[in-house]
């Protein structure tokens, strides 16, 4: 079962991450609104991490450059680079970061695989799209009217 993200998030320091194609230009702006949805739950960013896909030329041989497959993650696996996981994984623990968000979806496989090699749950844009505010599980009735509210 996946943690709530506004539990984890609430009160909490979190990293925020996202890998974009290098033709999107809007990189920033994504970025910046998943800072703010983390803040609108009561997190505090703590760092940012971009991974630009497509941004190099082709390699040698018959291999494909970046620019052939910008549009793919680069591991099925962890969507980003081995590296720059790596890199996410240690400000992590460098910061004590409770969670980290993706502006990415992330796949159940992904968001697992991060999960253990950040030490801490991550979660895609699409989690924090769904979080609503906690509703009371019955009506408030005002005690004078004895009608819902």
């Amino acid at each position: 079962m996946r943690p709530d993200p506004r539990k984890v998030i609430a009160g909490a320091d979190v990293i925020v991450a996202g890998l974009f194609s290098a033709k999107r230009t809007d990189r920033s702006t994504v970025i910046a609104d998943i800072e703010a949805e983390v803040c609108r739950l009561g997190g505090r960013v703590v760092a940012s991490f971009v991974q630009r896909r497509g941004v190099s030329g082709g390699k040698k041989g018959s291999a494909p450059g970046g620019v052939a497959a910008m549009s793919e993650p680069y591991s099925s696996r962890t969507l980003m680079s081995a590296g720059k996981v790596h890199e996410i994984a240690e400000a992590c623990a460098r910061t004590n970061a409770a969670a980290v968000v993706f502006s990415n979806e992330l796949t159940d496989r992904q968001r697992t695989v991060l999960t253990r090699i950040c030490g801490r749950p991550v979660f895609g844009r699409d989690d924090l799209t769904r979080c609503v505010p906690d509703r009371p599980s019955r009506p408030v009735r005002d005690a004078h009217e004895g009608e819902p509210l």
